[in-house]
């Protein structure tokens, strides 16, 4: 202790003092003649871009089971798809994809779970609290209030719908021979097997989803390369290399011991020839081809199951609402230009064939040939017409709703009968120089258009068409579900079949390019029209492997057993057009 102002004593050890340094006050900094540079400002993260926002991708690498799914499914697909001829191959490819998709689905729900992968409010998972006493937990957001895997995921039962439809389009292969239509089909199948992996359901949605397949299969590398490397992820109980030896190993067991069966049995042997491909040097080509096209197609699609794009945002901008003027002149206009064309056409329908050659100077046939395409072109753009005039029209008094109801119904109403007025045309033309394909696609698609004004007429009641995209392409599924059920290529031949038969009048050369499905009717002509009609028809349909096998093949088969005979030993070269 030391009294104020009294000199402090050294500072002792246990040896002797101890040197105590003095304390140096602190002087002014040395200036330089510049002022002190200034705090550097700090530099904001970038934002992420769009795709990182709304398709962010899989955090984790593919799970094992995931993988194995897919490789079984490519290999499958690889192995019983026909690409002469459809048939049983494409049903078979087509469910085990669905399944490998479904399991890669079951998987990712488990995977986002909110008991096993808490969320934070930015969609990454929340980090662990390090161990230790002080250790305090950190808080999190549990995904009860996300959609499934935090994007826009669609709804279980949208995607087993979509994924129904796929399969069911897929499957005309098996049981319709005509391959037009399951060009179609496949094309459809495209579609709607692209909306049960994306989810998309706005316009703007649907058309992004269409470019994101592709995307996906190249994203989809790196996520499945880190399922390979990690021998055994987190939760899997398998690493991907084990399930891959135990495939190999399957493999050749399977061949090893059907190869001792197939020698000691020639049923067993033709039985396992017709489920094997057969292996030569351009089979194993192209099942190499096959197999990387299928599975990178699965590799895409698993990897937007696991972790879909948000797609429920992609909508339109709201445009400004023109004034009342603006759009209620031109649609009354339209709507007095419509009712005038729908007054001539119920006097042509109620007048017949008399009315039109004394005013038109036409027959029956050239006018309803002449005008069937017009009506086709206006009835999609008074669709268009709609819809803009849906979107741009004010709506927010009861007057401004109340001409919208009355306007764009009043120009629905219109074009039902328009509609109506182009089918009866077309029924016209085809009675006159008889059915075609084309004929019949195009009265599917204005009886399908037809449709389309129903569903619009009842969008404009509501005032509300979120629901309707979804309708346009589910009702277009089923159109050509509805004409694969009918089996065009026999209803086209049935109705050449009757019309030769009260006319005497057969497009001969027509008839026989038909498919297969075609022969029970045109099996009912008399001879020589059905030698003559038939006769190509047998030559083009050799006999089908198992995977190739379809149900109108095979029964055009047993009807033309009876005729092909005397099919060759007829002279058709006399028959002409009709």
């Amino acid at each position: 202790m030391t009294s104020p102002g009294s000199t402090p004593l050294p500072a002792t050890g246990p040896t002797g003092p101890v040197q105590v340094a003095p304390t140096v006050k602190p002087g002014p900094a040395p200036t330089t003649g510049r002022p002190p540079a200034a705090p550097a400002a700090p530099v904001a993260p970038r934002p992420p871009s769009m795709i990182a926002r709304r398709w962010p991708g899989p955090s984790d690498a593919a799970r094992p089971m995931v993988l194995a799914a897919l490789t079984v499914a490519a290999a499958v697909g690889a192995s019983v798809l026909t690409m002469v001829r459809p048939g049983l191959g494409w049903l078979v490819a087509a469910l085990a994809v669905t399944a490998a998709l479904v399991n890669a689905s079951v998987v990712r729900s488990g995977m986002s779970s909110p008991a096993a992968n808490p969320i934070t409010p930015a969609g990454e998972a929340a980090p662990t609290a390090p161990p230790g006493p002080t250790a305090a937990p950190e808080p999190t957001v549990q995904a009860a209030t996300a959609r499934p895997g935090a994007t826009g995921a669609p709804g279980r039962a949208a995607q087993a719908i979509w994924a129904a439809a796929t399969v069911a389009l897929t499957a005309v292969g098996t049981v319709r021979a005509a391959g037009w239509l399951f060009v179609l089909c496949l094309l459809a199948a495209a579609v709607t097997g692209t909306l049960a992996v994306t989810g998309a359901r706005s316009p703007l949605g649907m058309l992004v989803a269409a470019t994101l397949p592709p995307a996906a299969t190249v994203r989809a590398l790196p996520w499945a390369a880190r399922g390979i490397r990690d021998t055994r992820p987190t939760g899997s109980g398998i690493g991907f290399g084990r399930i891959l030896t135990s495939l190999a190993v399957s493999a050749v067991l399977l061949t090893l011991f059907g190869l001792l069966f197939s020698s000691a049995d020639a049923v067993f042997a033709n039985l396992v020839g017709g489920l094997l491909p057969t292996i030569s040097p351009t089979g194993v080509i192209g099942w190499v081809i096959r197999l990387l096209l299928i599975g990178g197609g699965l590799l895409g699609g698993a990897y937007l199951i696991s972790r879909p794009p948000d797609l429920e945002g992609l909508r339109p901008t709201p445009s400004r609402p023109v004034h009342r003027l603006e759009w209620t002149l031109p649609l009354v206009l339209l709507d007095a230009l419509f009712a005038v064309f729908v007054l001539v056409q119920l006097t042509v329908l109620f007048g017949g064939a008399g009315h039109v050659l004394r005013t038109a100077g036409l027959t029956y046939a050239q006018y309803a040939r002449g005008g069937f395409w017009q009506l086709l072109a206006v009835t999609a753009l008074t669709l268009l017409v709609i819809a803009i005039a849906a979107r741009r029209a004010p709506k927010a008094t009861r007057v401004d709703r109340l001409l919208v109801r009355v306007l764009l119904g009043t120009l629905t109403a219109l074009s039902l009968v328009i509609v109506a007025s182009a089918l009866y045309r077309m029924q016209v033309y085809t009675d006159a120089y008889g059915a075609t394909r084309l004929r019949l696609v195009v009265s599917t698609v204005e009886l399908w258009l037809g449709l389309l004004f129903v569903l619009v007429g009842v969008a404009v009641v509501l005032l509300r068409a979120d629901w309707l995209p979804r309708l346009v392409v589910g009702t277009a599924v089923l159109a050509l579900l509805g004409l694969a059920v009918l089996n065009p290529d026999r209803l086209i031949a049935d109705r050449n079949v009757d019309r030769y038969l009260k006319t005497g009048r057969l497009d001969v050369d027509y008839v026989s390019g038909l498919s297969a499905d075609a022969v029970p009717a045109l099996a009912r002509l008399p001879e020589p029209m059905r030698g003559c009609s038939l006769r190509q028809l047998a030559a083009e349909l050799p006999r089908d492997g198992l995977w190739a096998t379809n149900l109108g093949r095979e029964r055009a088969r047993r009807d033309l057993e009876a005729v092909q005979g005397a099919a060759a030993l007829l002279d058709c070269s006399y028959l002409h057009r009709w």
